[in-house]
């Protein structure tokens, strides 16, 4: 009970924290800060699955905040940070990508694919109901007698 605890304390103790990590980031100013922190939650690690480069510990994400660190020192505008990394990257290192073509069909293209489909079925329940059915004289005869078999049951 003791080494299993002592293992996990020793295991817990030398995970790095990204809290830690971004101690050794020092800004002239305030806004720099504030600006590098903004971008840090809303840049995410191309390596990951849908972590922001200050929440991932792997080597892609510590050069990413480091190269943001840099640019932020340098005095780039947030925006001038976020057009670099996607230029590099791509859109998808952005949790907030721009509205294209490309993902206005991501976003718009399942409710076009549903909205035809109800409509197919609407159209189909519709020419189903107004195609008028045929029935041959036998079937006629038939009708006809059931008809009046129920007729004769309802007046009992």
């Amino acid at each position: 009970m003791l080494t299993a605890t002592v293992l996990m304390a020793t295991l817990l103790l030398s995970m790095p924290s990204s809290a830690q990590n971004l101690e050794a980031y020092q800004f002239d100013e305030p806004a720099q800060e504030a600006i590098f922190k903004e971008l840090i939650n809303e840049l995410r690690c191309p390596k990951c699955q849908n972590q922001s480069i200050a929440d991932s510990n792997a080597e892609l994400a510590r050069d990413l905040r480091d190269r943001t660190y840099f640019m932020v020192k340098e005095g780039a505008t947030k925006q001038e940070v976020i057009d670099f990394m996607v230029a590099r990257y791509g859109d998808f290192v952005h949790y907030q990508p721009p509205v294209t073509f490309v993902t206005s069909i991501l976003w718009w293209g399942p409710i076009v694919v549903v909205a035809i489909g109800g409509l197919v079925i609407v159209f189909r329940v519709r020419q189903q109901r107004s195609a008028e059915v045929e029935l041959s004289d036998e079937e006629r005869q038939r009708l006809a007698a059931l008809q009046s078999q129920a007729n004769k049951d309802e007046e009992r």
